[in-house]
């Protein structure tokens, strides 16, 4: 029985040494900012674990996420965006880091899959080169992109901005 949350790590051994001792037969490595989540991330995750049977999450901390999306992102915390991906039943482990990309962790972790969303082809993943060097497959999952964490950000900033300050916060 799968156990209520996946756990989230900080570092790359750790979730190397969780992932051992689970003894999967085919990994899948996922990566976002996931600020914040929403319906295309979670097809997009889904679809990942479709292509083995135990999914690890790697999720930018607040600064890679600043880096990524500019100033005033992320809207949710590091350690919130990593509990809310670990609670989807897809998900087996969360890892949070701080890199600008994902090679250093294919590098360690070493999975057989390197899934990417509908935003990326096979030939613009970022980490394609190491992937490629290490044999781990690149897949693309999910959806087409219909849904934008900014949108969803701009929307709600929106809404705050146009309430009037003596309404109670919904």
């Amino acid at each position: 029985m799968k156990q209520a949350r996946a756990p989230v790590f900080t570092d790359v051994e750790g979730v190397r040494s969780f992932v051992a001792e689970a003894r999967p037969r085919r990994v899948v490595l996922a990566n976002g900012c996931f600020d914040p989540l929403h319906v295309g991330h979670t097809r997009y995750l889904r679809d990942a674990k479709s292509h083995g049977d135990f999914l690890v999450v790697a999720v930018n901390d607040d600064a890679g996420a600043r880096r990524l999306k500019g100033e005033g992102r992320p809207a949710v915390a590091a350690a919130d965006r990593a509990r809310l991906v670990g609670a989807l039943a897809c998900v087996d482990a969360v890892l949070v880091f701080g890199e600008d990309d994902v090679s250093m962790i294919l590098e360690a972790l070493r999975p057989h899959v390197h899934a990417k969303g509908t935003d990326y082809t096979t030939e613009t993943v970022p980490e394609r080169g190491v992937a490629e060097r290490l044999g781990i497959e690149t897949v693309i999952t999910g959806d087409a992109k219909t849904h934008a964490s900014r949108e969803v950000v701009a929307r709600l900033r929106a809404t705050e901005r146009s309430r009037d300050p003596g309404e109670p916060a919904a």
